[in-house]
């Protein structure tokens, strides 16, 4: 045989006792896990979880779990919040980390860093914060429910790009493309309403101190520390600073992932001339000694090593942090998100009523209108300037498609519902009333649209 020649696939390969058997189990799971529409799903299931237990027999025990003080501490050091608050201030750090990582790409090198690219995604966004936000203010202008303007701004990037996901044979890539963009620049608007509109005192001790631990995460970067634990540690010094100065903690997971490096050690050439010389190396221990393995030739074990270091130092590290944390905050982190917080007890009898009061008013209607007409609207006019071009073989109808799913909040929008009415259950109530409403009526609405104007495999 021709020392060129490849071994056949099945060579070479070692099971475990039953590993085929889980093969034939986990690869139909691993497919389900991967697909684009599961985060949605899960999210819905979680919702849809939170939503029977606080209109069963168990709600007294739900709301009483969710209230329940958890306390971590050593010594006279102590944290002590109750679950829902360790959830909303803690564990959703690293959604708002994700969400930094994803926005950092997208600014230099994914849909916004080309600026006629960015263009119609940046303004069909500012167009769908804004409208919204004036059609909530124009229904709740003043009293204790007008702090809740910046509710229905959000979209949930999991629901709605799940929803356009399952038209992914009728609608073109772009679209998904352009919608992803929208929402990351959604996100990024709520973050900034969150850190400037919805801080109620500051501390200005801690926030320095803060300022002080980003400057250093800043200085790793500069330095170029490309380990994500320094990072990691250091924001979790950032994470207690920003919750002490009453700036909201999660923010820290935002400056944190605006801090680590997108640029990795080697490039391309240098990772194949590496690669390169550490394969013949280990072609030629092989050769020497053909009867043992990694696990009994400590040469072999030391190139391979090395192989995973060059592996490792050609992904920068934002790269490899969004790959490995995406999976663990959709399908762990969001889900347990909905779980503690979409439950809304709901009274059949005053339905009526509770659907017509003017905080679940303000928060549907902008959610369903307000984001159609604002993000339609927006993408109109620049494409009249000739300032933006569609997205590649879509049509308008189908941008106005769009707009309607972006009308799901869910998330981002309980988030800020949570931050606003923390101090009015009744009115945080009546606003996760409207959330859920506005989400439903808007995926329906925005798939049937989109069914209805795209052609299976036409693109467009």
């Amino acid at each position: 045989m021709d020392d060129n020649t490849p071994p056949p696939s099945n060579t070479g390969i070692f099971n475990a006792m039953w590993e085929k058997h889980f093969n034939k189990f986990l690869t139909p799971f691993e497919e389900f896990i991967h697909r684009q529409t599961t985060s949605g799903l899960l999210l819905m299931i979680s919702a849809v979880i939170a939503l029977v237990l606080a209109n069963s027999p168990l709600a007294g025990a739900y709301y009483d779990l969710v209230h329940n003080y958890a306390t971590i501490g050593f010594g006279d050091w102590k944290l002590k919040m109750s679950l829902g608050h360790w959830i909303n201030d803690g564990l959703m750090a690293l959604f708002f980390f994700v969400v930094g990582l994803e926005l950092k790409r997208e600014f230099m090198v994914g849909e916004l860093a080309n600026l006629r690219n960015a263009i119609m995604p940046l303004t069909a966004a500012i167009g769908g914060m804004i409208m919204p936000a004036l059609i909530y203010f124009a229904i709740n202008p003043s009293g204790p429910a007008a702090v809740g303007w910046g509710i229905p701004m959000a979209t949930d990037i999991a629901f709605a790009v799940g929803a356009l996901a399952l038209l992914a044979s009728r609608v073109p890539k772009g679209l998904i493309t352009f919608l992803v963009a929208l929402a990351i620049v959604d996100d990024l608007g709520a973050v900034l309403v969150i850190a400037v509109f919805y801080t109620e005192s500051i501390a200005l001790g801690p926030l320095a101190v803060a300022a002080g631990l980003f400057g250093i995460l800043i200085l790793l970067n500069l330095g170029g520390i490309r380990n994500a634990v320094p990072y990691f540690i250091i924001a979790i010094f950032l994470w207690y600073a920003l919750l002490l100065s009453g700036v909201h903690a999660t923010l820290a997971g935002i400056l944190g992932a605006m801090t680590i490096p997108a640029i990795p050690k080697y490039n391309p050439d240098r990772f194949m001339h590496q690669m390169g010389d550490l394969l013949g190396r280990f072609k030629t221990s092989r050769q020497t000694h053909p009867d043992q393995s990694t696990l009994t030739n400590e040469e072999l074990r030391a190139i391979v090593q090395k192989m995973g270091n060059t592996v490792h130092r050609v992904q920068a590290p934002l790269q490899r942090l969004e790959h490995s944390w995406h999976m663990p905050v959709a399908y762990l982190v969001i889900p347990i998100f909905a779980l503690v917080n979409a439950g809304v007890p709901i009274e059949f009898g005053s339905l009526g009523e509770t659907l017509s009061h003017p905080v679940v008013l303000g928060v549907s209607l902008g959610l369903i209108f307000g984001k159609f007409i604002g993000i339609t609207g927006a993408a109109w006019l620049v494409l009249k300037l000739g300032v933006a071009d569609l997205p590649k073989e879509t049509r308008f109808t189908q941008i106005a498609g769009v707009s309607l799913l972006a009308g799901i909040g869910f998330t981002m929008s309980i988030f800020v519902a949570q931050l606003g009415f923390a101090n009015d259950e009744n009115l945080l109530l009546l606003a996760k009333t409207g959330i859920l409403t506005a989400s439903l009526l808007s995926g329906l609405l925005g798939f049937v649209w989109l069914f209805v104007v795209s052609k299976p495999n036409s693109g467009g």
